[in-house]
């Protein structure tokens, strides 16, 4: 799997639908076909990133994931 914001391959999974980008220190859920995308703040709250990418980006199969 590669990170929608940074390309990186360094993600961990988090929770079941839950997934963290070490690269650039988003958050990512899975919800079926959509991904949304979260910056973590100092207080540990998420803040959404979604107006950030478009709904293409956003979309399950632009997580290029590998076996």
């Amino acid at each position: 799997m590669k990170c929608p914001n940074c390309s990186s391959k360094d993600i961990g999974k988090i929770g079941t639908h839950q997934f963290y980008c070490w690269s650039c220190f988003i958050e990512l859920t899975v919800n079926g076909e959509k991904v949304s995308v979260y910056q973590v703040e100092k207080d540990g709250t998420l803040s959404s990133l979604d107006d950030l990418f478009c709904l293409e980006e956003a979309a399950l199969p632009q997580l290029q994931t590998t076996s």
